[in-house]
């Protein structure tokens, strides 16, 4: 294992405070592995807090910020948060109008999120949850009951994050945030194995010239295994997979994320997407936005995700608004 840390037990720690270090408009909450907006909470904003296992950056404090999240708790690495720092997390961003939960579908973030929800609504908080499952690849996997959350998570914290800074109500934010959902598709491919620190081995193998289709961002299981294919054959097996769940009639418009998994040079990411953006304008697809680069992560694995949000006009607005975070500026 070959990696630029200190040691296995304080991979978190150690990101973290090189995150606050770098990003002086983020903080961590003292004793927690939560890093929260430094002017939380913002009066008169439903806050919004996500989060899960470490090894997924920049998902997901490199959200937090204006426009995206309040707060991001990060548990060990592939390990989901423990209830009691989601709670933190909630009470730090509350200003009195609610916080929405943004949950990717994992059995333990559903779980401890939803526990951390009950604990602050008796201290009197209100909570509001959502749960992204937009990966199209498999229905149940190895740490999920239904599809799993992915991706396109990052679509979700930018629009309810857009709609939360305009001063909207938690039960509009959460109604968007649901929209986003029903609208959002995404799936992965791998090249290459990732290793996690205290691991320190391979979470799987693959051949020198086997490829997987359809994996989870934790090494899970994907559909098959293949040959290696080439960009536009990987990029076309993926957007077709997508276009089976989520129809898009010409004349629609969408927005795409091709998204590199962590050892997946920009290169490749934009000769996948030459491809992407080559189907779509036959199919009389609209692109509104392409977002290219790494945006949810697996340690150092190589390969890639595609996304697909089907937008409308309050969308495209909501994407469009401004945000500033560590890895969200425009």
């Amino acid at each position: 294992m070959k990696k630029l840390i200190n040691s296995p037990e304080q991979v978190v720690r150690d990101m973290l405070d090189g995150m606050v270090a770098a990003h002086p408009h983020l903080k961590n909450l003292p004793g927690t592995q939560v890093i929260v907006r430094a002017d939380a909470p913002v009066s008169g904003k439903v806050g919004l807090v996500s989060g899960g296992g470490s090894g997924h950056e920049p998902a997901h404090a490199g959200y937090v910020g204006k426009g995206m999240l309040d707060a991001a708790v990060a548990g060990e690495v592939f390990t989901s948060p423990t209830p009691d720092q989601v709670l933190e997390a909630i009470k730090a961003v509350d200003s009195g109008n609610g916080v929405l939960l943004i949950i990717k579908n994992y059995t333990g973030d559903v779980m401890n999120f939803e526990m951390a929800a009950e604990l602050a609504e008796a201290e009197g908080i209100r909570v509001a949850k959502v749960v992204v499952n937009d990966d199209v690849a498999v229905e149940n996997s190895t740490y999920t009951t239904g599809r799993r959350g992915i991706a396109g998570t990052v679509f979700v914290h930018k629009i309810a994050g857009a709609l939360a800074s305009r001063g909207a109500s938690l039960e509009q934010v959460e109604e968007v945030a649901n929209k986003v959902i029903r609208q959002v598709r995404s799936m992965g491919m791998a090249l290459t194995p990732c290793i996690v620190p205290a691991a320190g081995t391979p979470g799987f193998q693959l051949g020198e010239d086997e490829i997987e289709i359809g994996l989870g961002i934790h090494g899970e299981p994907g559909v098959y295994r293949s040959k290696l294919m080439t960009a536009e054959e990987t990029a076309r097996t993926l957007l077709e997979r997508i276009l089976e769940d989520l129809p898009l009639s010409s004349g629609e418009k969408a927005a795409v994320m091709i998204n590199g998994l962590g050892a997946t040079p920009l290169m490749e990411l934009y000769i996948v997407n030459k491809t992407v953006s080559e189907l779509l304008k036959e199919r009389g697809i609209a692109v509104h936005r392409t977002f290219v680069g790494p945006y949810m992560t697996s340690l150092e694995m190589a390969g890639c995700s595609l996304t697909l949000l089907k937008l409308d006009e309050e969308l495209t607005d909501l994407l469009d608004a401004p945000a500033r975070t560590a890895a969200w500026n425009q």
